[in-house]
Formats: structure tokens, C-alpha cells, sequence
């Protein structure tokens, strides 16, 4: 079976992901042991601490794809990004220096600050979507502002924007309210993918497989088969769409006698 994780920081030495490249062979090592067969590595960009440049991280993934053969890992790596939402984003579009998650540079991995979505987030969605990119919103679980209020998603979800969780969020690896935040999401069809975010860093470890066994024993066996084909389309460039409804809303509180 063909799995790909199209969001991990298993290259080495140009983010917060792997120091060097002993830990990244051993984290494609853990990637295949965790069924993984396919990876785009994404490292962070535009995000005020590091900015990889794309020429940079697809000479760097050429060389630990063959480093990955000589070492008989049976693990295929594509060269991706990790996009901070930034006003330097345009600018790096203009300039050919961002990767995309597909040849047809139509899936990008689009990442909010993780206390608060900027108010320009909104203006900067409907631009990437006027130059027919589709934003792939990443881990907005972990997104201190939506965990609080979720239904802000709704607003990224309906100018075109496509959902990953993390599969450690939906496993409990982050806690109890990430991963009910991450179940509410599946279950109102906001989500169209796992991927691993994969990290040489504690409770940073691959746990696909556990989040799409726990995603069928909840949600089906179809819905397993979905997030694994969503994940094959994006990385081929083929269409994606989610079948999503709102979030239920809150039951108010009440105050007083009756």
C-alpha cells in the first residue's frame, strides 16, 4: 500500500527537524516502520527563523534520497515547504522560491502562528487562491486561537482551503482538548488528511498508523481510505474535495432558577 505523509522535517540541519544526517535516516527508518512509503519533507520557510530557499531543499532531498538508497531505506522523499503565513509570501511566489506539495504547483502547506491568526489571513488566503493555489491550513489544531473557537476554520475552509491534522493530535499525544478539537474537525468532514510533522523532538514521533486505526475504528474503514487517497491526489496534483458541514454549535449556558 502506497502512504504518504506529505508534511514531516525529517531533512537535515535547516530547521527545527533533524540535526544532522544520522537522526534523518533513522526518521526515515521510523517512517517506514510506521508504513510510511512516500514522504514530502517540508521544512519551515518564511517563518522569521529560517528561510530555506527552494533550490536548497531540493539539492538537499536529491541527496537524501540517495543516501536513503545506499542505505537500502525503502522510503521515496519529495522537496516541499512549510509556508509561514507572511506578507513576504507574494514576494516569494513572484521570485519562484516557494515548493509546492505537487509538479503543478497547486498544493501548498500554508502554516498559521501557533498563539493567534494574523488578521490579514483572510486577504492573504484570496490571494494564494486568485493565483489558483490551493492552501492546505496545517495542524490548525494546535492553533491556540481556533482550539479556543474552531468554528474560525470554517471561514479558510470556505475560500478554498484544504485541512491536515496532525496524527499525534488526533491520537492524544498533545492532550486531551487538541485531540478532541482534531476528532470535531473529522467528524464535520473539515479535515482531508493526516500527516506526521514529523520532528527529531519529543512527542514529535510518527504515529500514523495509530491515528488511521483510530480513524477507522471511529469514523469507518471508508474514511481511512479517504485521508490515505487525499494524501496520493495532492502529492499527484489531482483534485481534493472535502465533504464538510459546520461545526455543531455550543449549547449556551444557563443562568438562574427554573
Amino acid at each position: 500500500m502506497v502512504l504518504v505523509d506529505i508534511h514531516c522535517h525529517i531533512l537535515p540541519g535547516i530547521d527545527d527537524g533533524s540535526k544532522d544526517w544520522g537522526t534523518s535516516l533513522k526518521l526515515a527508518q521510523d517512517a517506514v516502520a510506521d508504513g510510511i512509503t512516500h514522504a514530502v519533507c517540508t521544512p519551515h520557510t518564511l517563518n522569521g527563523r529560517y528561510l530555506n530557499h527552494k533550490e536548497d531543499v531540493i539539492k538537499l532531498t536529491e541527496e537524501y534520497q540517495q543516501r536513503l538508497d545506499a542505505a537500502g531505506i525503502p522510503l521515496t522523499v519529495f522537496p516541499g515547504h512549510e509556508v509561514r503565513l507572511s506578507g513576504g509570501l507574494p514576494q516569494a511566489l513572484d521570485d519562484d522560491d516557494i515548493l509546492f506539495l505537487d509538479e503543478d504547483n497547486t498544493y501548498m502547506l500554508l502554516e498559521f502562528p501557533s498563539n493567534a491568526v494574523p488578521h490579514y489571513a483572510k486577504n492573504m488566503v484570496y490571494e494564494l487562491t486568485s493565483r489558483g493555489i490551493v492552501p492546505i491550513v496545517v495542524h490548525p489544531e494546535r492553533n491556540n486561537e481556533i482550539l479556543d473557537n474552531p468554528e474560525l476554520l470554517q471561514t479558510f475552509i470556505e475560500m478554498g482551503c484544504l485541512v491536515q491534522v496532525t496524527a499525534s493530535s488526533y491520537t492524544g499525544i498533545f492532550g486531551k482538548k487538541i485531540e478532541d478539537c482534531s476528532r470535531a474537525f473529522i467528524k464535520a468532514g473539515q479535515c482531508a488528511f493526516f500527516a506526521s510533522d514529523a520532528h527529531d523532538l519529543p512527542r514529535r514521533e510518527y504515529q500514523m498508523k495509530a491515528a488511521l486505526d483510530k480513524l477507522a475504528k471511529e469514523f469507518g474503514e471508508s474514511k481511512r481510505e479517504e485521508f490515505i487517497n487525499n494524501a496520493r491526489a495532492v502529492v499527484n496534483g489531482d483534485l481534493v474535495k472535502m465533504n464538510w458541514q459546520p461545526l455543531p454549535k455550543k449549547r449556551k449556558k444557563f443562568l438562574g432558577l427554573f
